[in-house]
């Protein structure tokens, strides 16, 4: 059944890939809107993270806000069947670089390059176009829980050799990959339980963020870029690679891992603060405390 429904669905996105980018950009503002008027508890969660973030906030400019993030998702939604039409010569379509030497210079070292990104902008955009650029890049990804999607997934993320490594098996694979001097693509921005990372500021808030980017780039000195897709006015997206992140070391492992996760968490607050659209506020991303309530 799985195979069947699978099936199914990969057909539709190739169909849907047939679809002029602009009209389906167009189309997808539409859907973004219409999804918006439906009651969901995931858009209670959006709305009352925008909320906590921006405090001085109105309600209505909060809820303006989040239908244009339906409204940019919306979009996303029929941008993604293009990485199917993709190609070395039709990339410009689709995406702008900016800074791109300073990936060239990272990967100069011989290390492996991470990349520090986000569910921001259009991240399938970023793999694939990473992917056409370097010919050599990896993305750490948790399997979707729905199979025949997770393989859809796979599939588009996969096109161009992205290799996937799963999440849970990350360890020995991410540190092969590096001595083989791959870009390995990090989505630094979910909540994690509270063995697996450390808390930091984002958002004027405590966040429980995965410690693993900060324990490699440490141990291994790895260089870290961080790259953010950034859409622009005639729908194309604007890849923004900034300089390789300066780590802090003070001998102190503990306090190192807890320091450049907190300069990473910052980069990505910076771009959510300037493109408040593109980030995917559905996610309940403080939800693990730095605290336990007292008994009732």
């Amino acid at each position: 059944m799985d195979d069947i429904v699978y099936r199914l669905i990969h057909l539709i996105t190739r169909m849907m890939s047939f679809i002029p980018y602009p009209l389906g950009q167009h189309m997808g503002k539409g859907l973004g809107v219409i999804t918006y008027l439906i009651p969901m508890s995931r858009k209670e969660v959006a709305l009352e993270n925008i909320r906590q973030s921006f405090p001085a906030i109105t309600e209505r400019e909060a809820k303006r806000l989040l239908k244009k993030v339906y409204a940019h998702f919306g979009q996303m939604f029929f941008e993604i069947p293009h990485i199917f039409r993709m190609t070395h010569d039709t990339l410009h379509r689709y995406i702008i670089f900016e800074g791109e030497q300073h990936v060239v210079n990272a990967l100069s070292r011989k290390k492996g390059v991470f990349f520090l990104t986000a569910h921001f902008g259009n991240w399938e955009f970023l793999c694939a176009a990473g992917s056409l650029m370097t010919g050599n890049l990896a993305v750490i990804a948790r399997p979707a829980d729905f199979k025949p999607l997770d393989r859809l997934l796979s599939d588009i993320r996969s096109r161009f050799g992205t290799e996937v490594i799963l999440k849970q098996k990350a360890l020995r694979r991410v540190r092969s990959a590096l001595r083989e001097n791959k870009l390995i693509g990090i989505l630094l921005d979910q909540n994690v339980d509270w063995y697996e990372g450390v808390y930091v500021p984002f958002f004027d808030r405590w966040a429980c963020t995965n410690k693993g980017l900060a324990l490699f780039a440490v141990m291994t000195g790895t260089p870290v870029v961080p790259v953010f897709p950034v859409r622009q006015k005639d729908g194309r997206y604007r890849l923004i690679f900034e300089k390789e992140v300066e780590l802090r070391r003070t001998g102190d492992r503990t306090k190192d891992i807890e320091m450049n996760t907190e300069i990473f968490t910052s980069i990505i607050e910076k771009y959510v603060r300037k493109y408040p659209d593109h980030w995917f506020w559905f996610h309940r991303r403080w939800k693990t405390k730095n605290y336990c309530p007292l008994p009732q």
